[in-house]
């Protein structure tokens, strides 16, 4: 994928408990108008969650997951022909997401869970891969790499085959490094340095690290104050070969788009 085609993803937590917008958008009504808002900002693709990975989430049952993401889907999908990926590890919700209208699977366990690669066979939609060490409950518990860049990219490469070998189009096929997910301070700054190494796979790279902890490690801010560190890293992404930022702050990453676009793309 070239870099002047960088999409950006607009983040949509319908949950109580994300990190950085939790609870806001617990409604079908005031989640479609937020969904409308980051359209307008310049959003391609709209990422919807019912289930919160931050940092010792709890899991979310089955039915909750679905009575918040599915009339969320159904009514953006109503008002607008926007891109929708559906933020979720679990078969059902992946198949009824698509069903109600979405076209995206985005899932932080990579097509780990039972039944997950089988639907995301039938389903044929583009699906990003993540890499994850753990589960979210424990994930930032004092996580060990040898050798991060190389480890991450292992298992991405081998989760690739699996999917692959059960049928998923390999132009389906998107990657996540999984900035923020098992990974110290240290771990998201190598993988971003060395992000070039995930995008010479040739798969559509995306990255997640919009006002995430790891920006309190460097410049010792709450979530609300991260909006310039998280334009910092999304610019540093893009011009690494990001193809796909997954943020909170839609219509200022728009920029930061442009502005790399008409640098990488100056003779």
């Amino acid at each position: 994928m070239e870099n002047a085609q960088v999409k950006v993803m607009g983040v949509l937590n319908v949950t109580p408990d994300s990190f950085f917008d939790g609870g806001q958008y617990t409604q079908a009504s005031t989640a479609v108008n937020q969904a409308i808002k980051l359209i307008n900002a310049g959003a391609s693709i709209i990422d919807i969650g019912g289930e919160s990975t931050r940092p010792g989430a709890s899991p979310v049952s089955l039915d909750e997951e679905l009575n918040r993401v599915i009339p969320v889907i159904e009514a953006l999908r109503r008002q607008s022909e926007i891109s929708i990926s559906i933020d979720t590890s679990k078969p059902e919700v992946m198949i009824q997401a698509i069903r109600a209208g979405a076209n995206i699977i985005n899932d932080v366990c990579a097509l780990r869970q039972p039944g997950a690669l089988q639907a995301a066979v039938e389903l044929d939609v583009p699906v990003c891969l993540m890499h994850m060490m753990g589960e979210p409950r424990s994930m930032q518990k004092d996580p060990h790499y040898e050798d991060v860049v190389s480890e991450v990219s292992a298992f991405l490469e081998g989760r690739v085959k699996c999917c692959i070998n059960a049928g998923i189009k390999t132009k389906n096929i998107w990657l996540d490094p999984g900035f923020g997910f098992g990974k110290s301070l240290g771990h998201n700054l190598s993988l971003l340095k060395h992000l070039n190494k995930f995008v010479k796979t040739g798969h559509p790279i995306l990255v997640g690290m919009s006002r995430k902890s790891m920006l309190a490690g460097i410049l010792n801010t709450e979530p609300e104050d991260r909006l310039v560190g998280s334009l910092a890293l999304a610019t540093i992404a893009i011009m690494n070969g990001a193809s796909f930022v997954r943020v909170h702050d839609v219509k200022e990453t728009v920029q930061v788009v442009k502005v790399c676009e008409a640098v990488m793309l100056a003779r």
